[in-house]
């Protein structure tokens, strides 16, 4: 699993300075991966979300896009801002962009033909389930802050600027998908 998943994130793997936290990262998926029960084979095909129609994108795709997205959001802020009124950590970005949903693999479960909701995922939504993996493979805290306050879970509580860039990156992708579900989305 682990040459797998450090083909599919190559591109975003490379631009994480820290070895050591780009190694960790990896760990991470590759935990998640052993421990929902999925195979190289299966993880294309795991939808990034079971809230709504995802008109054929995977975790995998969602997951390349939030981070580049998060990315994109900081290289504007870096770039406009003549007086950075914070530090952003282009590392913890990028790695916590890759790590957002990794509990997704243990949030979601293949049965009778269908992706659902399992057991794990009825117990522990996947920022929770997401940050006990990250935090398994010893990731730092602030990675572990980003993974468990990317969504809900995070509304008004501390968070890193990378978390927020990367809450905004998942929404901006998630709830264009729900407007067109709901017919609100203006095409």
């Amino acid at each position: 699993m682990k040459d797998y998943f450090e083909k599919v994130f190559a591109d975003i793997l490379k631009r994480i300075a820290n070895g050591e936290l780009r190694r960790k990262t990896i760990a991470a998926w590759e935990l998640a991966a052993v421990e929902g029960g999925w195979g190289k084979d299966d993880i294309n095909k795991i939808p990034f979300t079971l809230l709504t129609e995802t008109h054929g994108i995977n975790l995998i795709e969602h997951t390349i896009a939030v981070t580049l997205g998060a990315a994109g959001l900081a290289d504007s802020v870096l770039r406009s801002y003549e007086r950075m009124p914070y530090d952003i950590d282009m590392d913890l970005l990028y790695a916590g962009g890759l790590l957002h949903d990794v509990g997704k693999l243990l949030e979601i479960e293949y049965r009778d033909g269908k992706y659902q909701k399992s057991h794990a995922g009825k117990c522990a939504r996947h920022p929770i389930s997401g940050a006990i993996i990250a935090a398994r493979v010893g990731l730092p805290l602030e990675i572990i802050n980003i993974v468990a306050n990317h969504a809900k879970e995070g509304e008004g509580r501390p968070q890193r600027i990378e978390t927020i860039l990367i809450h905004q990156a998942d929404f901006a992708t998630f709830d264009p998908l729900v407007m067109k579900q709901k017919g609100l989305l203006i095409e």
